[in-house]
């Protein structure tokens, strides 16, 4: 696996390094010696699996607080996204900058995600699924959100902007109350 570090410090985009011969490929995902050597999170507690209809849906911004606080690590398995983080982090010099990157199944480019980030997608093919490794269990009283169009985060979505569920559109946008998320 390359591991490429991403403008905001901490997240990487992982490029899988497939072995292709006349039955396909064979890559591996997740190396417990690999994420150790460059410092990242090696514990994870669940997998997700995610599907989405339509080119141009959204999901999130989403991210957990303390102590539920969670590392993410997702790969799109079929079609295309387009994966986005905030950095929501407390005095973070990055504070609400966002880095988004393209994942698709032919790339087969992964994003890791530290604690700390709102995570969402847009979808860039009529179908896409992605699956994601967590470091934490989910837990609603910890759940937070900031909203995909928040101006003050300015995320260029590459499409435009398809089906949102009725919870991700209620997201209020950052204010001066906003003080993010203290690791």
């Amino acid at each position: 696996m390359i591991f490429n570090a991403a403008k905001l410090p901490g997240a990487y985009t992982i490029e899988a390094e497939p072995f292709r011969d006349s039955r396909g490929f064979f890559t591996r995902t997740f190396c417990r010696n690999e994420f150790s050597a460059h410092g990242l999170e090696t514990n994870f507690v669940q997998s997700n699996h995610s599907g989405n209809l339509g080119k141009g849906i959204i999901r999130g911004m989403h991210f957990q607080y303390p102590p539920h606080s969670e590392v993410k690590l997702v790969k799109c398995i079929r079609g295309a996204i387009f994966d986005v983080i905030v950095d929501v982090r407390s005095g973070s010099p990055t504070f609400l900058q966002w880095f988004g990157a393209e994942l698709t199944d032919d790339n087969k480019r992964m994003m890791y995600i530290p604690r700390g980030f709102a995570h969402g997608f847009q979808s860039l093919s009529e179908y896409s699924e992605l699956t994601y490794m967590v470091s934490a269990f989910y837990n609603k009283e910890s759940e937070g959100g900031i909203s995909y169009l928040d101006p003050s985060v300015n995320i260029e979505w590459p499409l435009p902007i398809g089906i949102v569920s009725d919870k991700d559109k209620a997201v209020p946008f950052v204010d001066d109350t906003f003080m993010g998320v203290k690791l």
